[in-house]
């Protein structure tokens, strides 16, 4: 049946039909143009912090979710094991290159910072985060001012170093900045990218920076990189101890010649629960989001899952081809940082595939709980360092409501004010 009805346009009545068809084509118009003006007002409701109504389904993608819960759970499980073990924690940026993240584990507890760059030491210290320390020497005339610089704005930063003639170029530039730098000197712990020869070397070293009057020598970092993914925590154990074992041997020949070592500083999110009683403070950053990496390490329970910490980030991502049965294409490829060892979430059996820079495959056995197109699909990612330097912000989700964004920043090696 068809209900008719009258119009007045132009000054003329017309008639009009009022089918089911048009009914239809009226309510999924309006229901459009609500979506793409939602769309449109999602990045000035996320200047606002207005996150009303908003739930992944709005959100743009690829993007970076954060379940809120879970990484609740991973920050608080991670400060109260240090409290217990007598360890000060400084996280590491690198993982998460975020202010919000590094405020929310100060006010856990944490000292300060780890950082990797010299643009993630000036973007957390101007922010007002404390305790930055530097994991790589800052060489070359525009890294070392710019450190030295930062050292006179902010007293508590620190740097490492591993060479002697690069103690001498630090020391002569906080000089004549009329500044003075604090100095932890890092020692070789089985990566050959840093870190001087343990014992009477590295001890030279330290004797040599506290002998500058511009060098303040706070200690020693030894980075077991190797012992962070050893699968197996017997395994891991043993490593992490042969390769900080240089580190506590030259930290004992410091204390002998009269230097107090204050920072014995290390430890990774593997190591977080055998380096107690060895380290002064610990470094871990993947620990609060975890990746299909680390996961696989096992446990101190002896489980094949490393389950300290859950797995809190996922990549959201968008079906947008369904052509051939069990194959599906997203929106997120090489730029997304894809991976095929990505997995995806609730779905251990679909495989992950690239297909190029904004193009990614995922595979299942066709029929088998198909995906439909325009189907939301969050992938666990493989090394969380590269995945949060594509992107902008982490979205915090509460189930499917989303109630924040934290920025990603200090990503350039450009100076950061």
């Amino acid at each position: 049946m068809r209900a008719c009805g009258y119009l007045r346009q132009n000054g003329k009545i017309e008639r009009k039909m009022n089918t089911r068809r048009a009914f239809f084509i009226n309510t999924l118009t309006s229901a459009s143009a609500l979506a793409a003006a939602k769309a449109s007002n999602i990045e000035s409701r996320i200047g606002k912090k207005d996150w009303r109504g908003i739930t992944r389904e709005d959100l743009p993608t690829p993007c970076m979710i954060l379940d809120a819960d879970l990484f609740e759970k991973n920050l608080n499980h991670m400060a109260a094991t240090c409290k217990q073990s007598g360890l000060n924690f400084r996280g590491h940026v690198k993982i998460h290159k975020s202010v919000d993240i590094a405020k929310r584990q100060a006010a856990l507890g944490a000292i300060g910072v780890t950082v990797a760059t010299e643009a993630e030491a000036e973007l957390m210290s101007g922010a007002g985060v404390k305790g930055v320390l530097l994991t790589r020497q800052p060489a070359g005339k525009e890294k070392t001012m710019r450190m030295v610089a930062l050292a006179k704005r902010d007293p508590t930063f620190i740097t490492i170093l591993d060479d002697q003639w690069m103690a001498d170029q630090l020391d002569e530039a906080a000089a004549a900045a009329k500044t003075k730098v604090n100095v932890v000197v890092d020692i070789f712990a089985g990566l050959q990218r840093a870190g001087i020869e343990p014992g009477p070397k590295a001890l030279a070293l330290a004797q040599r920076i506290s002998g500058k009057k511009n060098l303040n020598f706070k200690g020693l970092m030894a980075y077991s990189g190797i012992a962070s993914h050893t699968k197996g925590w017997e395994a891991r154990k043993a490593q992490s101890m042969k390769d900080i074992g240089g580190m506590l041997e030259t930290a004992d020949l410091c204390k002998k010649a009269g230097l107090p070592v204050e920072i014995r500083s290390g430890g990774s999110t593997g190591t977080y629960n055998i380096d107690g009683g060895h380290l002064t403070e610990l470094q871990a950053g993947s620990y609060m989001f975890m990746d299909t990496g680390y996961i696989k390490i096992g446990s101190k329970a002896g489980n094949a899952i490393y389950d300290d910490f859950a797995q809190s980030l996922t990549i959201l991502t968008t079906i947008i081809v369904r052509q051939h049965g069990g194959v599906a294409t997203i929106d997120a490829g090489l730029k997304a940082m894809l991976k095929p060892t990505d997995t995806v979430k609730g779905r251990p059996d679909v495989v992950v595939e690239n297909q190029g820079a904004e193009y990614g495959i995922l595979k299942w056995k066709a029929g088998d709980r198909d995906y439909k197109l325009g189907d939301k699909v969050e992938l666990y990612t493989t090394h969380l360092d590269m995945t949060t330097n594509v992107y902008d912000r982490y979205y915090l989700a509460k189930g499917d409501q989303i109630i924040d964004a934290y920025p990603v920043m200090g990503r350039a090696g450009a100076a950061q004010r």
